[in-house]
């Protein structure tokens, strides 16, 4: 069996220390941040903090996805060393990246006949897709092939449930999630919407919560009610968050007080600025493995 290469886009929002133990490569996506051109290289060219604080001050965000060229050259360092490449991509319901990525994909097919390069469309964002990848990393080092972990992928990626809440709406409103009127009413009445991403991997409005207190509660109820076996539940559970890692840890906590056979400690991660500049500061995100998005 040859050796292959699990990889994903950096919208995975997994730290590098994390991607770097789990063995799972990535392409980054890009971002604009007050006219500047950057990587969204998992902080490096610009902290987290510093990002949140210029997008505070006004400093205007804007993103933009992996051209085909960009695939094509990070695909063949792999192909070119011999190795077959698994690569899943953002929700094609958020980003057109997989589009590229399938460009490339049939270019580099031609080019290299004898290799797998397999691409498959996540349905993911942020953690999601990340806790997706943690998953397939666990297949690999448990000596499963590469057709057996993209069998997986396409089976058990709308099983990865994604729910989230914003204490703060401003950049939900810009970004057209929520309208202008709904957007200043839920600011006064200080409503904390809660989301999460359907089957067919679009953010979805699922619920109005007045205070952040109440939807801290209701997104671990959230949990309760869609994990694998309830309160039972035996498999992993992520959290991201942009800029209120206080918010998120207060959700962490209440879910291991809950969540007894949870395996390990809930890992807590940064929205990373791609998925960041939508969300804006004051988004917490949790991720686990549940019951099937079926709208």
């Amino acid at each position: 069996m040859s050796e292959f290469v699990l990889s994903c886009c950096s919208t995975a929002d997994l730290s590098r220390e994390y991607l770097k133990k789990r063995d799972i490569h990535y392409i980054c996506f890009h971002f604009e941040l007050g006219g500047i051109q950057y990587l969204d290289d998992l902080g490096i060219s610009i902290s987290h903090a510093d990002r949140y604080k210029r997008m505070a001050a006004g400093a205007d965000a804007k993103t933009s996805q992996i051209g085909a060229a960009e695939y094509i050259e990070y695909f063949e360092e792999f192909l070119k060393e011999g190795k077959d490449i698994l690569h899943l991509t953002l929700s094609s319901g958020i980003s057109g990246t997989l589009n590229s990525a399938i460009l490339a994909q049939r270019e580099l097919s031609e080019k290299y006949p004898d290799r797998k390069l397999i691409v498959i469309d996540s349905l993911a964002a942020s953690s999601g897709y990340g806790l997706l990848m943690d998953y397939l990393a666990d297949l690999r080092d448990a000596g499963r092939s590469i057709d057996e972990l993209a069998e997986y992928a396409e089976e058990n990626r709308l099983f990865i449930n994604h729910w989230f809440f914003s204490s703060d709406l401003t950049y939900y409103i810009k970004g057209g999630r929520v309208t202008k009127a709904a957007g200043l009413i839920g600011t006064i009445l200080n409503i904390c919407p809660l989301l999460n991403v359907d089957y067919k991997g679009c953010l979805i409005p699922r619920e109005k919560i007045k205070s952040k207190k109440k939807v801290i509660k209701r997104i671990v109820e959230k949990m309760v009610e869609c994990a694998d076996d309830g309160t039972s539940y035996s498999g992993k559970c992520f959290i991201s968050h942009s800029e209120c890692l206080e918010d998120a840890q207060a959700v962490a906590n209440l879910i291991e007080e809950q969540f007894p056979a949870l395996k390990g400690k809930v890992r807590i991660f940064d929205i990373g600025a791609t998925i960041g500049s939508h969300t804006g500061p004051g988004t917490v995100a949790l991720f686990f493995h549940g019951k099937k998005r079926v709208d």
